[in-house]
């Protein structure tokens, strides 16, 4: 019973890992620019060339996607900023 019990868990845990990502994925976002954490951006910039790379917090060069609607509430720009 408990090894069921194991396997039938760890089988719900994969499903629900591989729907997560799909899921996500339905929702609107946007490019917010300026609110990535260091290490926390979503794609590359002309610094690097990998999500995960920003060397600072909120700098405005960097971005993440966030949900439709809240990149200005969280202090971001839609835009990247001029060069």
């Amino acid at each position: 019973m408990t090894r069921d019990l194991v396997l039938a868990a760890a089988l719900g845990s994969l499903l629900i890992l591989g729907l997560a990502p799909a899921i996500s994925a339905a929702e609107p976002s946007e490019k917010c620019f300026g609110v990535a954490a260091a290490g926390k951006n979503d794609c590359a910039t002309a610094a690097h060339a990998c999500a995960g790379q920003a060397a600072t917090d909120r700098d405005p060069r960097e971005w993440k996607k966030v949900p439709a609607g809240s990149c200005a509430k969280m202090g971001g720009r839609l835009a990247a900023p001029a060069k």
